[in-house]
């Protein structure tokens, strides 16, 4: 299993999910990205040096532990639940008995991703479903809004994409589609089973 074999290497639990976190009406269920999906968007995806990635609705750090191992970047959680945020803090501690490098270069909030502020370090920005497109569109006029402040390129890496959030982007955003990613041994089965990364240039937001 590709999923047992990353959890004994990088020493986290993250698997399962929830479906009942608070009754929320605008949060979706906490379930991980795929790790095979992981692999291959960052097969084809690459990330500069310099790249921050957030992810909103981290819950227990997959993401950010998966990045973080590969490209030694610095990345961020965000997630609205305490117990997930808790499980995520005790991964951090086992992940570090492995990885010992880049201390403090993965941080974990417990935080409404709308009430996030965007940093002006931010660059990379990661969403799988993780709550309504109400909420979706908040988050990204905060993006927005700091591009204007901090001019610089920024992507929107959206996986399992829903159509809502799609025509959000495309008809209310400066994010353009640049790149497709399917994932073959999935997408088979199902076709929302791929990423769109949408990218806001810096010449766009001056």
């Amino acid at each position: 299993m590709v999923a047992a074999h990353y959890e004994k290497q990088l020493k986290i639990k993250t698997t399962g999910w929830r479906s009942d976190l608070k009754k929320s009406t605008h949060h979706h269920r906490y379930e991980p990205t795929p790790y095979e999906a992981l692999d291959e968007l960052f097969y084809e995806y690459d990330l500069q040096e310099d790249a921050v990635l957030v992810d909103f609705g981290s819950g227990k750090g997959r993401v950010p532990f998966y990045v973080h191992s590969r490209f030694q970047n610095l990345v961020k959680g965000i997630e609205m639940s305490e117990e997930l945020h808790a499980k995520a803090l005790l991964n951090k501690e086992t992940f570090r008995t492995r990885i010992r490098r880049g201390k403090g270069k993965i941080r974990f909030k417990q935080k409404f991703a709308e009430r996030y502020t965007i940093k002006k370090e931010d660059t990379h920005f990661y969403f799988f479903n993780p709550f309504t497109v109400e909420l979706f569109q908040q988050v990204v006029q905060r993006i927005v809004a700091s591009a204007k402040e901090h001019p610089r390129d920024l992507d929107i890496i959206l996986y399992y994409p829903t159509e809502s959030y799609i025509r959000f982007l495309e008809r209310s955003t400066p994010f353009r589609v640049t790149q497709e990613v399917v994932v073959p041994g999935l997408y088979e089965k199902d076709d929302h089973a791929r990423f769109l990364i949408y990218r806001m240039k810096k010449q766009q937001t001056t």
